[in-house]
């Protein structure tokens, strides 16, 4: 993956663009169109991530990047990042199914396994344009920092390497499974799209029984596609979810549930809107005794904040966990092995109702306590203020390192899949 560091504007320079006016656009078709996508999400300092469907106007862009003055590759991917910071952990072994290119085979740590099946000649190129707090193109400053993703990663976009990755486990015999990339098939046709989805049900079915299976999200356009997801039993197959804000609030767009009608969240988002759609999610397509269902664990993050919501019974040592997903991401923006005070600030609310769709509680967050915990309906909620780095190294990644440190600290008390 070829990551554009230091001033995006030095990126759109190089293209022989100027910023124009923002525009989101659910695929790429042209430069113009990465631009105008790129000034909408920087303009609101948000994350986001797209399919770029010209592949010589991809090429073309990729080979101008990689001669930029700073230009580094680094390990990509949702899973391949997520599986990078598990093997930090010596004890740990990971799988690695996915289309793996000779670049990125030779970045991986020694304790990731990528089956012979999955190595390939040539690498995919996901091309990142990061940019700091404050960063100005033209009239645009950044509120946040944060970057903006863009590829014609065909290989992932049809999850080639499923059937591998299936296949391998019984020998692998794993303790966890984490499944990501259902974000790039956007790309793909309707038929395949619809085809495919398919076809990772029914292979989540073939992990043996008894192995939490985590689903990591990402950034999304297509609503009718999200709808599948949530209703065509892949989230009642996964055992847990880890998405950001934007993820949360679109699922809940394209499924019709609480606060729908918001367009985008108006700064940090609200804690007791991310509450309810936390709720809702659990509730409808969650584990109860009237469904069978496995999902029963959402980690969710954004910059500020982070909440761990369970199904009672079914997890331990929630408090651990999410307070470790809150720590990696100081310590990862900052590129510290430990929490810098210097370098980090507090912009969590110190209070809020925990609640918006019926009466909730207010809570204060107590200084010696950060991690506060509430209840509703069976279902437990764990939140915790995250130490925000000041002048970030490095975005990418964050909410991969996140989600595999929460998953790290989890214990889990799992129940026969049906």
């Amino acid at each position: 993956m070829a990551l554009w560091r230091g001033s995006a504007y030095a990126g759109f320079l190089a293209l022989g663009r100027s910023p124009g006016n923002g525009k989101d656009h659910t695929i790429l078709h042209s430069r113009n169109d990465l631009e105008e996508a790129f000034v909408h999400f920087m303009g609101k300092g948000a994350a986001a991530e797209r399919f770029f469907s010209d592949k010589e106007a991809f090429h073309d862009i990729a080979q101008i990047a990689s001669e930029l003055p700073g230009a580094q590759h680094y390990v990509g991917g949702n899973a391949a990042l997520i599986g990078q910071k598990f093997a930090t952990n010596s004890d740990l072994k990971v799988l690695l199914c996915g289309p793996v290119g000779p670049k990125l085979h030779e970045l991986l740590d020694d304790n990731v396994f990528v089956p012979p099946e999955s190595l390939q000649e040539v690498d995919e190129f996901h091309l990142i344009l990061e940019y700091q707090a404050g960063e100005e193109w033209g009239r645009l400053k950044a509120p946040h920092a944060n970057r903006f993703i863009f590829s014609h990663d065909l290989s992932n976009g049809a999850m080639n390497m499923l059937e591998v990755f299936v296949a391998s486990l019984e020998e692998f015999q794993p303790d966890l499974v984490v499944l990501s990339g259902l974000h790039m098939m956007e790309g793909q046709s309707k038929e395949l799209q619809r085809k495919r989805l398919l076809e990772v049900v029914t292979s989540i079915s073939d992990i043996p029984t008894g192995i939490p299976v985590h689903l990591e999200l990402a950034s999304m356009t297509n609503k009718e596609f999200m709808r599948s997801i949530v209703h065509q039993q892949v989230f009642p197959a996964v055992t847990s979810l880890g998405l950001n804000e934007q993820e949360l609030l679109f699922l809940s767009q394209a499924a019709s549930g609480p606060h729908s009608s918001l367009s985008s969240w108006n700064g940090v988002p609200d804690v007791g809107m991310v509450s309810d759609i936390l709720f809702w999610i659990l509730k409808e397509h969650g584990r109860s005794k009237s469904r069978a269902s496995d999902l029963t664990r959402i980690h969710f993050h954004t910059l500020v904040y982070h909440i761990l919501a369970t199904v009672d019974g079914h997890w331990a040592n929630q408090l651990a966990a999410v307070a470790a997903g809150a720590r990696v991401a100081g310590t990862q923006a900052c590129a510290t092995e430990a929490i810098d005070t210097n370098r980090v600030s507090l912009r969590a609310p110190h209070e809020f109702m925990t609640s918006h769709s019926e009466v909730g509680s207010r809570i204060v967050i107590n200084p010696n306590e950060p991690v506060a915990e509430w209840h509703r309906e069976g279902i437990s909620f764990h939140f915790t203020p995250v130490l925000v780095c000041k002048d970030p190294i490095r975005t990418v990644g964050l909410g991969d390192a996140i989600s595999s440190e929460g998953l790290f600290y989890s214990e889990v008390a799992l129940t026969p899949r049906k």
